[in-house]
């Protein structure tokens, strides 16, 4: 090693520890606990706050699912209690109210339609149903009507088309006996209607 304000001159390391041990000492004792705090200290820290880290990320995603799920939460709550107050609505002013309503819109209805269009009113049939599982009951119409082709069709196409609630379940249509004798037809038609101790 080189003397610091020599030229030239080598001198031995031993010296120079020697000459300045109550520097060397020191130092070395503060930079060897510096070492052991980084060891002990910093370096434990760094990978619990790496962990915290990742810790926190997977709270975060946690949070976003759950806000997800809420989100999906709220809208099928609301998908429910729009669909109930619909179907409420439906109840009150699309279905008949009860069974006499029922029969009047089939029945009544019915034979005036077939009075309009020039369709011949032979017979009907009515036959309440429960409904399994429900607060409806079915009311089951079975009728009888003759007329020409395109009368039965502009009667097929008003029933379908019309404000009240009535299903066709099957129509049939025969030929008469006779060359120019009118077609029958058959219809089966259903109509729903709440059941008053069934009513919410």
């Amino acid at each position: 090693m080189k003397a610091l304000y020599t030229f030239g001159a080598e001198v031995p390391a031993g010296r120079v520890i020697s000459e300045h041990r109550r520097w060397l000492v020191p130092v070395g004792i503060v930079l060897a606990i510096n070492v052991a705090i980084l060891l002990i200290v910093v370096l434990p820290l760094r990978k619990t706050v790496q962990s915290g880290t990742e810790r926190a990320d997977v709270s975060t995603q946690a949070l976003r699912a759950a806000m997800a799920d809420l989100k999906d939460a709220e809208a099928t709550r609301d998908g429910q209690s729009q669909a109930a107050k619909d179907l409420d609505r439906f109840y009150a002013s699309v279905l008949p109210g009860d069974l006499p309503t029922a029969r009047r819109i089939t029945q009544l209805k019915m034979s005036q339609m077939a009075r309009a269009h020039d369709v011949r009113f032979e017979s009907g049939v009515m036959s309440p149903e429960p409904v399994k599982n429900s607060t409806l009951e079915r009311l089951h119409v079975n009728l009888a009507l003759t007329g020409d082709w395109d009368d039965i069709r502009e009667l097929i196409y008003e029933l379908e088309t019309g404000a009240d609630f009535i299903v066709i379940d099957n129509v049939q249509l025969a030929e008469g006996a006779e060359a120019n004798a009118p077609l029958s037809l058959t219809l089966d038609l259903s109509t729903y209607y709440r059941v008053a101790g069934n009513a919410p």
